[in-house]
C-alpha cells in the first residue's frame, strides 16, 4: 500500500501528551485530581456518545460555545486539593501551558512533504495557540474545528480535510492520540493510524507512504 495523503491531529500527537500537560497544570494549580476526572469523564461520554447529547466538549470543539463559558463552567466545577475555588479566566491557556513540540513528528511531516505527499492538519481546538507560523511549511490544508463549525469524529469533518487535499479517502492515512476518531476514519475509508509514540507512528507511516521518514 502506497499512499499519497496525510492527514494528522495536533494535541498529543505533534505535541507531547495530553495526560502530561494536564498533569502539570493539575499539580501547579493544585486542582483536585479526582475531581477533574469526574468531570471529564462525563463530558467526554456526552461529547462522543452519537446519541444527540450535547457537552460542553462538543460545544467548545465546534465552535458554539465560547471559550470563556466553557472556562466559566469548568471551573464552576472544580475545586483545589483544599476546596477553595479554581479561577475560570484564562483556565486553558494554564491547562496546556506544559504542550511542547514532539519535533521527530515535525520532521515525519517534512520529509513526507519533501517527497511529494500531501498533508493536513485536522485538529479539535480547545482554544489552543497553534504555531500558525509554521503552517504553510507543514500543511497543504488547515481544518481547526472551531473554525470550520464541525468536530472530530463527525464525518464531515474529514470530508473537508479530503477536499482540501484533493484526494480520495482510501489513498490517505490519519493519525490521531483518540482511538475514537481513528476508527471514525476508518469507516470512511481512511486508513487509521493510532499515535502511541513518535516512533511507532514514523514506522507505520513509513510502510504506508513508502518513504523514509526517520
Amino acid at each position: 500500500m502506497t499512499l499519497r495523503g496525510l492527514i494528522t491531529d495536533w494535541g498529543g500527537v505533534l505535541t507531547t501528551p495530553l495526560r502530561d500537560a494536564i498533569g502539570a497544570w493539575i499539580q501547579a494549580d493544585d486542582i483536585d485530581n479526582d475531581g477533574y476526572r469526574t468531570v471529564m469523564r462525563e463530558w467526554f461520554q456526552n461529547a462522543y456518545a452519537g446519541d444527540g447529547v450535547v457537552s460542553p466538549v462538543h460545544g467548545l470543539e465546534d465552535g458554539t460555545l465560547p471559550v470563556a463559558e466553557f472556562e466559566r463552567r469548568l471551573a464552576e466545577r472544580l475545586r483545589t486539593r483544599g476546596g477553595a475555588a479554581v479561577a475560570a479566566e484564562g483556565l486553558l491557556t494554564r491547562m496546556f501551558a506544559a504542550f511542547e513540540p514532539v519535533e521527530p513528528m515535525y520532521e515525519v511531516l517534512r520529509k513526507a512533504r519533501a517527497a511529494g505527499i500531501r498533508t493536513c492538519l485536522l485538529s479539535n481546538s480547545w482554544g489552543n495557540s497553534y504555531p500558525r507560523e509554521l503552517f504553510a511549511e507543514l500543511f497543504d490544508g488547515v481544518v481547526i474545528s472551531g473554525e470550520v463549525g464541525l468536530r472530530k469524529p463527525d464525518p464531515e469533518i474529514f470530508q473537508h480535510a479530503l477536499e482540501l487535499l484533493d484526494l480520495p479517502p482510501q489513498d490517505c492515512a490519519f493519525i490521531d492520540d483518540i482511538e475514537h476518531n481513528v476508527r471514525a476514519a476508518e469507516r470512511l475509508g481512511i486508513v487509521g493510524v493510532h499515535h502511541v509514540d513518535a516512533d511507532g507512528t514514523a514506522a507505520r507511516l513509513e510502510e504506508l507512504l513508502g518513504v523514509s521518514l526517520r
